[in-house]
């Protein structure tokens, strides 16, 4: 693993119990420090399941993946303070406040006392919730939930995050604010694993991104570099359709 790399993953394959095929086929991965790393593919690609590993909730098949240098499979209880998770469901409690929400999942980091507090304050500043801090997640917005959401992912200052569609089923200027935000939570140094339905989002913000379908990686590389590479395209979305077809997924 070289110093610039914070992520392998190394002939990395998944098969369920009970699966006729595997849901990832070998796929190898580096992903460098600092850089925010599209996994983009049609539904059933494979895109949660290798999530899913890198997270640690389940094992793989085959390969093995590398954090920071400690691996996925031995090392799982010092990958958690380095990583943060936002999930594509809401992994909040309706009934509580966005505060007792943010507080309880921040004691499970660890967290307590004026730093948890702080730190609860500093983030729901940067995005817009200051004067939401003491209603109930169960009254908020669409984009106020995903915002939420996005800050348990925060709360414990990761080196990684990792974003499961984090704008999906959110208005226009709630998903401005979190790219933005995400725009610069990258330039501070963190280092952003990104999957998305919404490619000219991932084409703003991802320096490199790779293709996933049948639980292969089809291409990979930047944004630019693919949409010049593949003629007759000129956006990530067209590459996208181009390459995996526009047959509806399930």
């Amino acid at each position: 693993m070289s110093e610039n790399t914070i992520i392998e993953i190394i002939n990395l394959s998944k098969t369920y119990r009970g699966g006729k095929k595997a849901a990832i086929n070998d796929i190898s991965l580096k992903i460098e420090k600092g850089e925010v790393f599209g996994l983009l593919g049609p539904n059933g690609a494979g895109k949660t399941t290798t999530i899913s590993i890198l997270c640690g909730f389940f094992a793989p098949t085959h390969g093995e993946v590398y954090i920071d240098g400690l691996s996925v499979t031995k090392d799982k209880e010092q990958i958690k303070s380095i990583i943060g998770i936002v999930p594509q469901d809401i992994a909040l409690y309706p009934t509580l406040t966005a505060y007792e929400n943010l507080r309880f999942i921040g004691r499970m980091y660890g967290l307590k006392g004026k730093i948890l507090k702080d730190r609860i304050t500093k983030y729901m500043d940067l995005l817009g919730l200051d004067e939401s801090t003491g209603k109930k997640v169960g009254e908020f917005s669409g984009g106020m939930k995903r915002s939420v959401n996005l800050i348990a992912g925060l709360l414990h200052d990761p080196k990684i995050v990792i974003l499961d569609e984090p704008t999906v089923g959110v208005d226009v200027q709630s998903r401005n604010l979190i790219v933005q935000y995400l725009y610069e939570l990258n330039k501070s140094g963190t280092t952003i694993i990104y999957t998305s339905h919404y490619l000219q989002e991932a084409e703003y913000l991802c320096k490199r991104v790779a293709f996933i379908d049948n639980g292969n990686i089809i291409t990979l590389g930047t944004p630019k570099d693919l949409v010049l590479g593949n003629q007759g395209c000129k956006d990530l979305e067209e590459v996208f359709l181009k390459l995996t077809g526009k047959d509806l997924r399930d």
